[in-house]
């Protein structure tokens, strides 16, 4: 996965960036085919604000958190995009399986 980090309005350290790349080490977890994933750190007066989108094989998916602390915002930008990645994971999944269906059904009819 490509992953590009970019701090807006504040020193982008390496301790923000290992955490970020930690956090995302989850959501990678859970679906292999993240092709790449853009996350913006920015503070606007007292709200630290997290935002990433991610492409993955089939979806482009976008989040974006707002809290008092960066670390909070960017555990809460995770968590909303390992719902949306288990949501587009399970799509495709039922995708697939209702074609499958579909041929079992076309084979009972056919007899």
């Amino acid at each position: 996965m490509n992953l590009d980090i970019t701090g807006h309005h504040l020193d982008l350290t390496d301790a923000l960036r290992d955490y970020v790349i930690e956090k995302l080490k989850r959501v990678e977890r859970h679906f292999d085919h993240l092709i790449d994933a853009h996350v913006v750190l920015t503070v606007e007066k007292l709200e630290q604000k997290a935002e990433a989108t991610l492409k993955a094989s089939g979806a482009e998916l976008h989040a974006s958190a707002k809290h008092s602390d960066m670390y909070a915002a960017i555990d809460q930008l995770t968590d909303r995009l390992d719902r949306q990645i288990k949501k587009h994971k399970e799509q495709k999944r039922d995708h697939h399986a209702r074609e499958a269906q579909k041929g079992d059904f076309a084979e009972q009819l056919a007899r």
